[in-house]
């Protein structure tokens, strides 16, 4: 009997064992969070090498690594460069990328809120951004406030309320420059592209405040897609995890070397970190810096993932 037959004719049950299985997910990552909480500091390599090995397939050299993935996992750890975890607050940078660059490249700030009972959901605008300014893939984005209900709104408190709690540094790999945030959360203008579609997000990946390769990512949040390409906008034959390229061709931005001049000032004195910014019919907007790209555990072809270790001169 096939999955497919099973789901024909046994609808309900089919959705029942749905349900079964997305709970024991939820309750064995619930358990191994608190797991991770209690958890003596000595043991940390040992399960992020457990960790590195069940996506990546192999096991790291943490210490000793050259691989630009195993650096990542060296990093996690070991680089306690405060600036980290000031420059990943979402909230905080704000004020760091407006003494660099200006305050011109900031999306618009609505409001901060430390609990989102605190947010009056009645003076936000028609459409906006919520997010924590500690964690990752947690923004809400409400492009018609008059289709939410009561119910939606309470369900974004108690889904806002528990990622304050969360201490993001276990959820996805000992990040631990993310345990010296404190949570926070901030609601922004929400931005789009001209014709009202998702924003095309730039992605630098920065070495010692040199840019050397711009991912572009299209619509995240529908049919995400993703194109890697060089400082001269050549196509690479590679890609970070198994995301597609674009369908259609993504043209180089008219003020590309404008925004590669805003990432060089952003990036300077970081021996890696990842630069994003938007392009808005020419105006550039700040949308964050992250120092542990999806925790090290994403695919990269081996080739590459070298290619790129031995441009990190990590020194922890």
């Amino acid at each position: 009997m096939n999955k497919q037959y099973f789901k024909e004719r046994f609808p309900r049950l089919s959705n029942t064992y749905k349900l079964v299985k997305r709970g024991i997910r939820a309750f064995a990552k619930c358990v191994k969070y608190y797991f991770y909480k209690i958890m003596p500091v000595s043991l940390y390599p040992y399960f992020l090498s457990k960790m590195y090995k069940k996506y990546q397939g192999v096991t790291p050299d943490i210490r000793g690594g050259v691989l630009y993935t195993e650096k990542m996992q060296r990093a996690k750890l070991y680089d306690t460069d405060p600036r980290k975890s000031l420059c990943s607050d979402k909230y905080l940078v704000r004020d760091w990328v407006a003494e660099r660059i200006g305050e011109e490249y900031l999306i618009s700030l609505i409001g901060h809120y430390d609990n989102s009972r605190d947010i009056d959901f009645s003076s936000l605008p028609d459409k906006f951004v919520l997010k924590t300014n500690h964690a990752s893939n947690d923004v809400i984005i409400v492009r018609d406030k008059k289709n939410l209900s009561d119910d939606d709104i309470s369900d974004i408190r108690k889904s806002l309320n528990k990622a304050l709690k969360r201490n993001y540094a276990l959820v996805q790999g000992f990040e631990m420059h993310y345990t010296t945030i404190t949570p926070c959360i901030i609601a922004e203008e929400m931005m789009s592209e001209e014709d009202g579609s998702e924003l095309k997000d730039y992605k630098f990946l920065c070495f010692d405040g040199i840019p050397y390769y711009c991912w572009v990512d299209c619509d995240r949040h529908t049919n995400h897609t993703r194109n890697v390409y060089d400082m001269e906008w050549n196509l690479m034959p590679w890609n970070q995890g198994d995301i597609p390229n674009s369908p259609v061709e993504i043209s180089k931005p008219i003020n590309f070397d404008k925004m590669v001049s805003v990432v060089k000032t952003l990036s300077k004195g970081f021996s890696h970190v990842r630069v994003d910014l938007y392009n808005i019919q020419g105006k550039i907007y700040f949308g964050e810096m992250t120092f542990t790209g999806g925790s090290g555990f994403t695919h990269i072809p081996e080739k590459f993932n070298r290619e790129l270790g031995l441009l990190w001169k990590l020194d922890c």
